[in-house]
């Protein structure tokens, strides 16, 4: 059995933000990843994808964007390279084609089986991230066998699907972009709407993003843990990472020609049932939008940046009850639903009820565990690239004080 003091599970941008940390502190520690570095990135992303940060936000520590385009947004290629130049540069100590098979609290410490051996070390940090296994929901098995079912994870390009139409079932970030793209082929496109977070993509001259983060409002904090559990299951938001820096949103997919739905309801002999909620949908993001907007506006004002309307409200026609898929030529399915976390791994009671990993700001329940890249991990950016800087630097200084203390726990 191989021992190390601390396992991260995971070398995307948390895992490897936080190798960094640990070796700072002189930590030692060892990532275990199931593919490469980024496998995510490398092997669960269409085509024509680009963050939807600007590449000046792009940041971890001791480490940031260096090129000659920072208001650019990377390509999924472009991630790659950027998380294994920065693995290469810390030289972190990642062992990759290792996935992890099971999780066990010791006397002292975690015993961490694998497919490579088995490992034992002090503490076990879980970097596997927060868009982990794409949801599905069961009713998706009560489609007929002759439509195509996929998810975003699995989608490449308009050409990889069969000839007719697409249904897209969610309207956040990942849908809006394959409903445009998909529709821009020359396939008709329905969109099935439930909240979603709507955003223009530039603001009294600026990228959104960077009214973000001057405003600090991704790095607020949750007052209280009621507002934290809302904040960790708000939708993302309707932003597209490209050179022309435009808007996307269900207006820009209406006057495209997509046609815009309730939420789906559930699924029977090829009908989709869909629910009333599209126009309520449609103006809570715009509610929200304003919202955020007003205080914006507050920071620009005093700035001096040039005024600007905000995005107009826009009418939506009131969604069908149902959709009948073969009688709209609809052959495809794709379920942009939003993403589970897959513990099945680890038995270590730190689990609620929703198989969601218990934690106050990355510390579980179970003494040397650990998680980071969840959703409002610490502060509202955890999700983002830039959050790694202080998520990582604030946990590996509870992974510091958990070894310090760690000799003093019977074995």
């Amino acid at each position: 059995m191989r021992r190390t003091g601390t396992i991260i599970i995971g070398a995307g941008q948390a895992g490897l933000g936080l190798s960094y940390c640990l070796g700072r502190l002189g930590i030692e520690h060892v990532v275990l990843e199931r593919g490469q570095v980024g496998e995510r990135w490398r092997s669960e992303r269409w085509d024509s994808l680009r963050l939807l940060t600007p590449n000046w936000m792009n940041r971890f520590p001791g480490w940031s964007y260096r090129g000659d385009d920072p208001d650019g947004f990377m390509t999924a290629v472009e991630v790659v390279d950027f998380l294994q130049g920065y693995a290469s540069s810390v030289a972190a100590p990642v062992v990759t084609g290792v996935t992890v098979q099971s999780v066990r609290r010791l006397p002292r410490g975690y015993r961490v089986e694998s497919n490579h051996g088995t490992w034992h070390a002090e503490c076990v940090v879980i970097a596997t991230g927060h868009c982990d296994v794409p949801f599905v929901p069961d009713m998706a098995r009560s489609l007929p066998a002759s439509i195509h079912q996929v998810t975003p994870t699995a989608y490449r390009n308009p050409d990889t699907l069969p000839g007719g139409g697409v249904l897209v079932v969610g309207a956040s970030a990942s849908g809006v972009q394959l409903a445009e793209e998909i529709q821009r082929s020359g396939r008709q496109v329905a969109i099935s709407v439930s909240r979603h977070t709507r955003l223009p993509r530039l603001y009294r001259a600026r990228d959104i993003m960077w009214w973000l983060d001057q405003y600090a409002i991704l790095k607020e904090e949750a007052a209280t843990a009621e507002e934290l559990a809302a904040a960790r299951w708000q939708p993302s938001m309707q932003l597209v990472g490209r050179p022309e820096r435009s808007n996307l949103d269900l207006r820009v997919l209406r006057d495209l020609g997509v046609q815009l739905v309730g939420r789906v309801a559930g699924i029977n002999s090829g009908v989709v049932q869909l629910k009333d909620n599209l126009a309520q949908a449609v103006a809570g993001s715009h509610g929200r939008m304003e919202r955020l907007l007003q205080r914006i506006d507050r920071v620009a004002d005093a700035l001096g940046a040039p005024a600007e309307p905000w995005p107009a409200r826009f009418a939506v026609n009131p969604s069908p009850a149902a959709l009948d898929l073969s009688a709209n030529g609809i052959r495809t399915v794709i379920w942009a639903s939003g993403f589970i976390r897959d513990y099945s791994w680890l038995h270590v009671p730190v689990l609620d009820a929703a198989g969601e990993i218990i934690h106050t700001g990355g510390v579980t329940p179970s003494p040397g565990m650990y998680v980071i890249g969840l959703r409002f991990l610490r502060r509202r950016d955890a999700s983002f690239i830039s959050a790694v800087s202080s998520d990582a630097t604030e946990l590996a200084m509870e992974i510091k004080a958990h070894l310090s203390a760690a000799p003093l726990v019977a074995a």
